[in-house]
């Protein structure tokens, strides 16, 4: 096919959505790297520190829409300080020079400063979508020069970020001849808002699908914003407080009568129990539905709500929902794909805590179950092995026992058993968090079952060095490994340096890892990053090659040692 015409080949590549797809034509031969580098419009780069903006610039000179992740997944664990790095300021200055069609950006645990979000506002033209997740560093004067400024803009989420949030008027900033937004998520703000203003540019955006609020947004305004966009699909709900009877709650009522479109529905930051029938009206609609932040909806009311959600594929819940409504989602929600039950207080030993009972349940009634993020305080092998047998499906099984190194609760046995079916049964698994009392038995099915395992997160587990090692001799796509506090040391880690070039990072805390360990890593390996992390205040050097180190982070790299790296951050 190399002597096809270029613009043939163009046209082909532009079926390939998947970015390790386009990777792979990219190696058959000069003309199709040729071909795909210029063709190639976005680019997905998973460490920011794994290669450099001019890098990136000089590979694709076309591109149009960069997602940029920074700090490790276990930033989200406070594992990581604040200030560790990870800047989105000379990613943006580097592409204001050379990408000025540059349309979307979406950013990943980054530190976003309010210059850098000015600099996007006013390089990029046709900048269409801002996405940011578990960022810092921004207030709402940043926001409010994206508002300002961006014209055509179509969408602006915000999701877990922290925002300097003291002035509520950045809405206002949006100009009058703003009618392209798309999708619009400010829930994570916690300042007061501008009504007017808010109301006002839903109102001029016609084809706006997604709208998420904050606490701020009261019910009263609730149905204003429903009546001028009746075509929502995806809405998150401000506080959800009112009077029974009055107005605001008649109003109510008929604004959700008369929004049939409403297929996702979220927020609830502050509820009261007897309003929630009020959204009965659309929940024989809704597909997905997030009461992850709805603390004070009771079990009870949960279940009455559920009921009437059958068509429910994703459910992001509180553990208060119980075993007893675990059961009440199975027998609802057939087509359930997507489950997260988040623990509600994870020091409360009541009635309400989700089992394994509830697990299975869940399993029995939801076949089509492809991914799990579940809180509990015990679990079960025989459980765990009922859930595989009946959902075979998972891509993604992540299971937090809230006492990480508590055993079968029946039979006082580790968990090996009830993973080891999980990882077996699971042929497509691609991301698995294990929990409970686990021994090295576990590792050894991991690494000769989980085939297309990518991502494992490990906690509190194993017995020695050879459970590390039996994931890295097995797991021939693994990308991501992330450790804490387990016995795993020099020998795991320099066994088979050579696998990490094929990852993207390795993260090792509170193990059994020494200094001597890691500057071996870091000499047989030139091409990668080790850093060791320290507390801050203890940034003088250790000389002893056999002290262990607390926090380690090895990731893949073409651009070398950073320039940014804070006292308490060592590349070795």
């Amino acid at each position: 096919m190399t002597y096809f015409p270029e613009g043939v080949l163009e046209h082909i590549f532009d079926f390939l959505s998947s970015h390790r797809d386009r990777n792979a034509v990219s190696l058959v031969c000069k003309s199709w790297f040729k071909v795909e580098r210029w063709s190639r419009q976005r680019v997905f780069i998973g460490n920011c520190y794994a290669i450099g903006p001019e890098r990136l610039i000089a590979r694709f000179p076309s591109i149009r829409a960069l997602s940029l992740k920074g700090k490790p997944h276990f930033a989200d664990f406070d594992l990581i300080p604040h200030d560790w790095g990870a800047s989105v300021y000379p990613w943006i200055e580097a592409m204001a020079k050379t990408y000025p069609w540059l349309e979307e950006l979406s950013l990943k645990r980054m530190v976003v400063s309010d210059e850098s979000l000015d600099l996007i506002s006013r390089s990029f033209p046709n900048f269409r979508a801002l996405i940011l997740v578990s960022c810092e560093g921004f207030s709402t004067n940043g926001l409010a020069a994206i508002a300002a400024n961006c014209r055509v803009l179509r969408v602006l989420d915000l999701q877990e970020n922290e925002v300097d949030d003291r002035k509520g008027q950045w809405l206002s900033c949006f100009p009058d001849s703003c009618t392209t937004l798309v999708s619009l998520n400010f829930a994570c703000l916690k300042g007061e808002v501008n009504f007017g203003a808010l109301v006002r540019l839903v109102a001029r955006c016609p084809n706006l699908r997604s709208l998420r609020l904050n606490r701020a947004v009261p019910l009263q305004l609730l149905h204003r914003i429903l009546t001028v966009a009746p075509q929502l699909v995806d809405l998150g709900t401000g506080s959800f407080i009112h009077e029974p009877l009055s107005e605001s709650y008649e109003k109510l009522i008929n604004a959700f009568f008369n929004c049939k479109s409403v297929k996702s529905l979220s927020g609830f930051w502050e509820v009261t129990p007897r309003c929630l029938p009020d959204i009965y009206p659309i929940c024989s609609n809704l597909t997905s539905l997030n009461l992850s932040y709805a603390t004070a909806i009771q079990g009870t009311e949960l279940i009455k709500m559920i009921r009437n959600c059958w068509k429910l594929q994703r459910l992001w819940v509180l553990d208060c929902i119980g075993d007893k409504g675990l059961r009440v989602v199975a027998s609802t929600c057939k087509d359930l794909q997507e489950l997260r039950v988040f623990p509600s207080d994870p020091f409360d030993g009541g009635d309400t805590e989700v089992t394994e009972e509830g697990l299975v349940a869940i399993s029995i009634g939801c076949p089509k179950l492809h991914s799990l993020l579940y809180f509990c305080h015990q679990m079960t092998n025989a459980a765990l092995i009922t859930v595989a047998k009946n959902c075979p499906h998972f891509t993604r099984f992540r299971l937090c026992i809230l006492d990480p190194k508590k055993p079968d609760h029946v039979t006082l046995q580790p968990l090996d058993e009830g993973f080891g079916a999980i990882v077996q049964s699971c042929k497509d698994l691609r991301r698995l968090s294990l929990s409970g009392l686990l021994t090295d038995q576990v590792f050894l099915y991991i690494g000769m079952y989980a085939e297309r395992l990518e991502m494992l997160s490990v906690a509190f587990a194993g017995d020695s060095d050879k459970g590390m090692l039996y994931v890295l001799n097995g797991c021939k796509n693994l990308r991501k490994l992330e450790i804490r506090d387990s016995p795993f040391g020099d020998v795991a880690l320099l066994t088979d340096v050579g696998k990490y070039e094929t990852m993207r990072s390795l993260w090792m805390s509170s193990c059994d890892v020494t200094l001597g360990g890691c500057k071996a890593v870091a000499r047989k390996m030139p091409r990668l990053n080790v850093e060791i992390i320290n507390e801050k205040g203890q940034t003088e050097e250790i000389s002893d090659d056999s002290q262990k180190v607390e926090k380690m982070y090895v990731y893949r790299t073409l651009a070398g040692s950073r320039r940014d790296a804070p006292d308490f951050v060592w590349t070795l």
